[in-house]
């Protein structure tokens, strides 16, 4: 199970991070990814992390501006954003893969977290 949260309102520039906490004994061996979707447009990737922490991927649009990380004894999943831009608003998600081919692919990862509302104003 997965639960993100540290979604909120935020002017343009700003910062906010999003946690993800997950329950389950496999965390460790679960590569995770960061996923938003806004109203109208089809879910994206934002940021992935594989199970070791020792390798992330990021969209061409959050490069350099966001950065994932994790602390495995803790379960948890971290998204550092900066710079924060009225187009990143959407609902955030953290999702979990066992295995993937293709980590910027949604079907690809098997749980889901219930998202958390980013909104950054003008």
């Amino acid at each position: 199970q997965l639960q993100a949260s540290g979604g909120g309102l935020v002017q343009a520039g700003g910062s906010l991070r999003l946690s993800c906490a997950a329950s389950g004994r496999t965390f460790s061996r679960l590569n995770m990814g960061w996923f938003r979707q806004a109203p109208g447009k089809e879910r994206e990737f934002v940021a992935g992390i594989n199970w070791s922490g020792g390798t992330t991927y990021y969209a061409d649009s959050t490069k350099g501006r966001f950065s994932i990380s994790r602390d495995n004894a803790k379960k948890m999943v971290y998204l550092q954003m900066s710079s924060l831009k009225p187009e990143d608003t959407a609902v955030y998600y953290c999702a979990a893969a066992r295995y993937y081919s293709d980590y910027e692919a949604a079907n690809e990862y098997e749980y889901w977290g219930q998202g958390t509302l980013v909104t950054v104003s003008s």
